[in-house]
This record gives structure tokens, sequence and C-alpha cells, in this order.
């Protein structure tokens, strides 16, 4: 709360609470700041002391003026001038029809979006928020298990004794194996065998995660200004990470059983995709899972057009082994799988693998080794014996029972709280129609000390949406839905 006995006036106080947060990116770059009168009535001052801050802001090169619009946080020079610089290619009759249920305004954004590359300080706004801790409460816009439900006695157990081994100066003061350890990827075989992902361990590599994954698939598959697919709304980050490597982004709608087949395939008719990106099984931020019908599909157009299908399984250790997935159906042909153990083990673990077709895994492994050499075998093997002794199996096993717990409380407390699900509660992540523009209503919200995961997030070019994306695990709160009410009821004022 701002403070009149305070040694700095309301003013400073005001100016120095938004600028914590556009230096933090808790306000992303492009972000519209309250319109004076809201922020005054916010924050219980004048808008002469709002107006003074804002001046101050402006001052300090955080914001800028849009003459009739109102304050906006200022992008860096390349972001906010893109848009004049290049001029977006003329519309294709075919992707206009194929368009047609989907809004008019997004689609061109999408366009708009995919021609000049997403700013990755956007994409990166929540990352950086879940750094910055912002209050002690839950939050709901996390996208990981809270921490106490990740901790555990055999993984500090597994590294003391693989520490403990004679054979730790073997593989500590040298490099590992470049593929990654050999007992990992034979365990990692296996698991992907239970999936009916059949593939032999020289096949798999180790990586420094999930997302270190994509970008070596990337990095060895594509260069820039290729045409990829990407699944909308989506991971943000995976949007930026490929502007930022010059692909052409072509976003692609995700509904309940799959992407916009139709859409897709005017993508391929007119852009020629190298890449389609997926996350097939609890889709982030939807939850939807591919339909084996949809799945077939995709492949069709794969071998049809000459694309790779990355399947990005993040979430399989809560989803259901019968799921479909892509790799399964195509057998690791067209297909790269992609996954790790930041979901459902530790997110500083960073241990992530790809399994691949035979004739990609040394094109493949080659960037892995200019970017990293190897990874760290003292995870890995930790991570094997974890495995191996079924600690994990029993411990995925026991969060799944508590998120299924989490997500009933959950949804209940939503509902009562007059919002609604955009699409069905499964896995870790909800997709909740608000009635209210999340982006203004996330800003709020930190006053009360949640972060919030607006829906601009999850789009390739960032603009107002409805939606938000929630975490089943950390909303079971009573307490955040009171607020939450409370403050949408004042923004709707």
């Amino acid at each position: 709360m701002l403070m009149k006995s305070s040694t700095q006036s309301l003013t400073e106080q005001l100016s120095a609470r938004i600028s914590e947060r556009i230096r933090n990116r808790l306000l992303a770059p492009g972000a519209r700041l309250p319109s004076v009168r809201q922020c005054a009535q916010q924050n219980g001052v004048s808008p002469s002391t709002v107006v003074a801050a804002y001046d101050q802001l402006l001052a300090q090169g955080l914001v800028e003026a849009r003459k009739n619009r109102g304050f906006f946080v200022r992008e860096s020079g390349r972001a906010a001038h893109a848009a004049d610089e290049e001029d977006v290619p003329p519309v294709d009759p075919g992707l206009e029809s194929a368009a047609a249920n989907w809004s008019t305004a997004h689609w061109f954004a999408a366009r708009a979006a995919g021609r000049r590359g997403v700013s990755p300080v956007n994409a990166t706004a929540l990352i950086r928020g879940m750094f910055h801790k912002v209050s002690d409460k839950p939050q709901p816009g996390m996208g990981v298990f809270p921490p106490d439900w990740l901790e555990s006695t055999f993984m500090p157990a597994a590294v003391r004794k693989v520490t403990s081994s004679r054979s730790l100066q073997d593989f500590s003061l040298q490099y590992g194996e470049p593929l990654g350890d050999a007992g990992l990827r034979r365990l990692l075989a296996k698991k992907l065998a239970t999936l009916n992902v059949h593939t032999a361990p020289e096949h798999i590599i180790t990586t420094v995660g999930a997302t270190h994954a994509l970008d070596i698939v990337s990095r060895t598959l594509l260069r820039p200004g290729d045409p990829v697919m990407v699944e909308e709304p989506g991971w943000a980050v995976e949007f930026a990470r490929l502007a930022a490597l010059g692909m052409h982004i072509l976003p692609v709608p995700r509904r309940a059983d799959g992407p916009d087949l139709e859409v897709m395939a005017r993508y391929c008719e007119v852009h020629k995709p190298k890449l389609y990106v997926s996350v097939s099984v609890f889709h982030n931020p939807t939850g939807y899972c591919l339909t084996p019908g949809s799945a077939h599909r995709i492949l069709q157009l794969a071998n049809q057009h000459n694309f790779h299908v990355v399947e990005d399984d993040t979430y399989s250790h809560i989803a259901p082994e019968h799921a479909t997935r892509l790799t399964a159906l195509d057998g690791l042909s067209r297909t790269i799988y992609v996954s790790g153990f930041a979901k459902i083990l530790a997110p500083n673990w960073r241990i992530g693998y790809l399994a691949a077709p035979p004739t990609l895994v040394e094109q493949l492994l080659d960037t892995k080794l200019l970017a990293t050499l190897t990874t760290p075998a003292l995870l890995e093997k930790a991570l094997a014996l974890c495995i191996e002794q079924g600690q994990l199996r029993r411990h995925a096993e026991r969060i799944r029972t508590r998120l299924d717990a989490a997500r009933a409380r959950s949804v209940k407390l939503a509902l009562s709280a007059g919002c609604t699900f955009a699409a069905e509660p499964v896995g870790l992540f909800g997709w909740v129609e608000t009635g209210v523009d999340t982006d203004a209503l996330s800003q709020r919200m930190l006053d009360e000390g949640y972060l919030l995961a607006p829906g601009a997030l999850f789009h390739a070019e960032r603009k107002p949406s409805t939606l938000m994306r929630i975490n089943f695990a950390t909303t079971q709160d009573a307490t955040f839905w009171r607020i939450f009410e409370r403050v949408r009821a004042e923004q709707g004022r």
C-alpha cells in the first residue's frame, strides 16, 4: 500500500512500484497501464499524483504515451518499430477461407506476427515473474507443481549414492558420453515402449531439459526464414524461441481434437513448412488431447508435404499411457519425441531427452555437442537410479492422485467465482474464461500478491484476452478466488 507517512512522496512510491514491475518483466513490453482515473481509484490517490508518476516513468524511458490510447510499457526499438518497417504479405484467398471459423482480426494479427517475429521479452515475462517472488501465496500463474509437492527423500539419496561410488572420478573428472548416460538411455527406451513408442537407446539423446531438446531440433532441421507451424494458443517461449532463430511462424488454431487441419493443409500448400511443433497430450494451456483421427491426418500431411513433426510430451508423467501420441503412430519416421522431468521431479535438475529417427541422430548429436558438449552425468545417473528402483513411478502416482483432488477443488471454486472453462479441465492447467481483460486483471492481482498467466501470453502476438491459464495445484485456496472476484468486479465498473 502507498503510505502518506513514507519518506517518499506518493508520486515517487507509485512510480517506483510500476518501474520495479517493468524491470522484473511483471509488466511486459507493450502492456497497457491503467488509465489515470483507474490507477487513482486502485491506489487511493488523486489523478494528479498518477499523472506525475506517469511523467516520471516517461522521463525514465520505461513507458510511452500513445495519443488517444493511454500509456504503454516501452518495447525494444526493433520490436516497437517492426510493424512499420516490414510489410505484411498479401492474403492468400485459400488461407482466408480456411480461417473462416477463426476470428478475422486474430487471423490477420497472427499473419503479421509470423512475418515480423515475436518479441522474446514478451514471452519470457511470465518466466521472469516465476523467478521474482511476488509473495508467499500460492501463485495461480505458475507452470510447475508447488515445491512441497515435489519434496522427496529418494532424490537426495540417489545423488549421495552416485557420488559416493568409486566410479565418481570416472564420470565427474571427464566429459560424459555424447548421447548421454547409457544406463539412463536404456531405461528411457523401456519407458517409451510403455507408450508404444519403440526405439533403441542409441537413438535417444539426453539434453539440458526439454526446452534444450526443442532447440536442438530447431537448430538442426531449420534455417532462418523457414516456415514452422506452431499451435495457438500455445507456449509463448516456443513462439519467441523460433522467432529469435529467424523462423517464419505459422500459428495453427488448436481445437479440442487437435490442430485446425484445414489451416494446416493450406499452410502446406502455400508456405511449404519444414516443421510442426505439437503438444499432443495435455496441451498447454488448454489441456486438450489429440484424437487418433487428427493424428493420422497430421502424419498424412507430413508425408505428403515432406515436413517433420516434433511432439513435446512434457506432461507424460501425469498423462494416461493410452493417450494418442504421434510418435507411436508414426514409429519415429517423420516424428521426433521430446520430454523431460522438470514438471514431475525437480525444475532445476534440467534433464530432458529426445528420441529421433535413426537418420537424424548424428545430426542432432552434432548440434548438442556444439552447444553444450555433453550433459551432466552425475544427475543423469542419479535419475536412472530413481527410475530403476521404481521411486519415480511411485512419486508420479502420488502426484497424479493429489492433482486429481486439487483439480476438483479448483474447478468448483472457479465456477463459484463466476468463471467458466473454455476447455474441459484436465491435467495441470485450466483454460479459464473470466469475462474481463486478463492483462489488466493481472496487474491488479499483483497488488494483492498473485501472479496470473493472462491469455495474451499464449498467442503469437500479444493482444487483449479474457482468458487466463490457472495451475490447478495452486488455485485450491478460496481466499484467492474471493480476492479475484472482488478485483474483477472493481475492474468492470
